[in-house]
C-alpha cells in the first residue's frame, strides 16, 4: 500500500472522515485478526456477520482506519458502499505507480495454478503481488491491488465471474496491461446458460486492453482463440500445436509430472515440471507467454517453470503415505478438470502397481447437461481402467457404464458412507478424492488418511 492520508482516502472514495487524519501506510483486510500496524479494515455486512461489530478487534491489531457504512467511535470513512469504495481506492493506488506492469489472467479453468506459476516466475527479476488464496472477486481483486508500493514491479491478478460484466468491472479497477484468457469450458454453464455466454464474460478482460496492451489467448477450445477480434492491439497465443506463438514440443510425463521443450521466438529450452498431469502444460504455458512479453528469455522461464511448486490448498495435493498414494483434489471440479485427475490417477497407478481409487463427488453448476457430463465421466474412468468408482451421492456417474465394464462402481449416499468402502484400500493403491467445493471431499480425504495410518500401525504392531 502507497502511504496516504485519511483525508486523501475519504476524498478518493467519495467518504467522509470521522476522526483525526492519519498516514495510513498498510493494506486493506476483510478479516479483523489479520489486520496489522498502519492498515485499513473493511467493515462489510454480510448475511451472517457483520464487520462493524469487528471495528474495535482491528484496531486492537494494528488497523488505523475503517471503511464503514454506519459511523463508529474509532476513526472510519463513511461510505455508500465499503465494496465500491475499495474498488476506487484501488484503481487510485493502482494508477499512482505508473512503472507496475498489471496482469489479468481469467479462463474457466487454471487461473490459480498459472497465477502461482507466473508469480514465481516474475519473483525472480522483481517484487511481485498476487492474490493469496482465491481473492478473485469484486473484493479480491480490490485487496490484491493495495498491497502493491513503489517498491512492486508486477502485479498479477485473478479474475473470476459469476454473470456477464463481472470481468469487465474487475479490468476496470485493475487496468491490466497484458490479459490472459486459458480457455473456455463448461464451469458454471448453470448460472451463465451457455458455453457462448461464459465465452462472453471472459472475453470482456480482452476488450478491457488498450491498442498498447496484449492479449494473451490459449488454442485450448474454439471461443478463445475467437477473441483476438475483440483486441486491436498485440496477440500471443499459447498451445501444444505448430502454430502457437508459445508452445511446448517432445512431450513425456514422467512419474506423473510433465516434461516438455519450451518454445518462444527467443528460443528454445527444457522444462520439467513439479506438477502432476500433462493438463498443467497449458497453465505452464500461458505463465511462459507472459513472462516471454516482459522479456524474459525461454532459459529464465524453463528455468523457473522446473524449481516452482504450486501450493494451493486441497488442488491435486499428492500425500505419500505408508504403501498408498492419496490425492486431495477437492477443491472444485469440471468435466474437464475431473478427466484431468481421472488421467493422473490411472497413471500413477500404473507405476505403482496396486488398485486405483476414484472418490468422486458431484459436478456443481452444469446446468441441464448435469446428467450426462456425470455419466460421461464414469464411462471415461471405466476407459482408462480405473479400479474402482466410488459415487458419494451422485449415481449417475455409474449410470451409463457397458454391462461388461471392469470397473467397480460403490455407490455412497454420503462421505461416512464412502470411508467404510475406504476400508477395503489395500497397499500400493492409489486413492484420488474430487467433487465440487460444496461437496467438501477434503474431509474425506483426511479421513481416510487418518484411518490408513491407524491401519498401518495395528499392521506393524501385531506383526512384532
Amino acid at each position: 500500500m502507497i502511504a496516504m492520508k485519511a483525508s486523501e482516502i475519504a476524498e478518493v472514495v467519495g467518504g467522509t472522515l470521522i476522526g483525526s487524519d492519519i498516514e495510513v501506510s498498510a493494506p486493506a483486510f476483510l478479516s479483523s485478526k489479520n489486520c496489522e500496524p498502519g492498515s485499513i479494515f473493511l467493515a462489510i455486512k454480510g448475511e451472517n456477520v457483520d464487520g462493524h461489530d469487528f471495528i474495535d478487534d482491528a484496531f486492537e491489531n494494528g488497523a488505523v482506519l475503517a471503511l464503514v457504512t454506519t459511523s463508529s467511535v474509532q476513526r472510519c470513512v463513511i461510505v455508500d458502499d465499503v465494496t465500491v469504495a475499495i474498488g476506487k481506492l484501488a484503481n487510485h493506488v493502482r494508477r499512482s505507480l505508473k512503472s507496475l506492469h498489471v496482469i489479468g489472467i481469467t479462463g474457466s479453468q487454471g487461473k490459480t495454478t498459472t497465477k502461482e506459476l507466473l508469480a514465481s516466475i516474475l519473483s525472480t527479476r522483481g517484487a511481485t503481488i498476487s492474490p493469496q488464496g482465491n481473492l478473485n472477486n469484486e473484493l479480491g481483486v480490490p485487496i490484491t491491488l493495495l498491497q502493491c508500493d513503489t517498491t512492486t514491479q508486477y502485479c498479477v491478478i485473478e479474475m473470476g465471474a459469476r454473470h456477464k460484466g463481472d470481468i469487465a468491472a474487475l479490468a476496470a479497477i485493475a487496468e491490466p496491461h497484458i490479459g490472459v484468457v486459458l480457455r473456455v469450458a463448461a464451469a458454471h454453464i448453470g448460472e451463465f446458460g451457455s458455453i457462448e455466454n461464459i465465452a462472453q464474460a471472459k472475453g470482456e478482460l480482452i476488450e478491457s486492453l488498450g491498442s498498447d496492451g496484449v492479449a494473451i489467448l490459449g488454442q485450448y477450445d474454439s471461443f478463445t482463440p475467437a477473441m483476438s477480434s475483440r483486441h486491436s492491439g498485440k496477440v500471443i497465443t499459447f498451445g501444444e500445436n505448430s502454430k502457437s506463438d508459445i508452445r511446448a514440443t517432445d512431450i513425456e510425463l514422467r512419474e506423473g509430472k510433465a516434461h516438455f521443450d519450451l518454445v518462444t521466438p527467443e528460443g528454445r529450452s527444457t522444462a520439467a515440471l513439479r506438477l502432476f498431469g500433462l493438463h498443467q502444460i497449458a497453465n505452464a504455458l500461458a505463465a511462459a507467454s507472459v513472462a516471454h512479453v516482459l522479456g524474459f528469455t525461454a532459459d529464465q522461464i524453463a528455468g523457473a517453470l522446473s524449481t516452482s511448486e504450486v501450493s494451493a490448498r486441497w488442488r491435486m495435493e499428492v500425500h505419500e503415505l505408508d504403501d498408498l498414494v492419496l490425492i486431495n483434489d477437492a477443491y472444485n471440479a469440471s468435466p474437464d478438470s475431473m478427466a484431468a485427475a481421472l488421467t493422473i490417477l490411472a497413471h500413477l497407478t500404473q507405476e505403482r502397481g496396486g488398485e486405483s481409487w476414484a472418490f468422486l463427488g458431484k459436478m456443481r453448476e452444469l446446468g441441464e447437461s448435469s446428467e450426462r457430463e456425470h455419466q460421461e465421466i464414469g464411462t471415461l474412468a471405466s476407459k482408462l481402467g480405473i479400479d474402482h468408482l466410488v459415487a458419494i451421492d451422485s449415481p449417475e456417474y455409474g449410470e451409463a457404464l457397458v454391462p461388461d465394464s471392469l470397473m467397480a462402481v460403490h455407490s455412497s449416499s454420503s462421505k461416512e458412507e464412502a470411508l467404510e468402502i475406504a476400508r477395503f484400500i489395500s497397499r500400493g493403491d492409489v486413492v484420488l478424492c474430487k467433487a465440487s467445493r460444496s461437496e467438501r471431499l477434503e474431509v474425506l480425504a483426511a479421513d481416510i488418511e487418518k484411518m490408513w495410518e491407524i491401519k498401518i500401525k495395528a499392521e506393524e504392531e501385531s506383526s512384532r
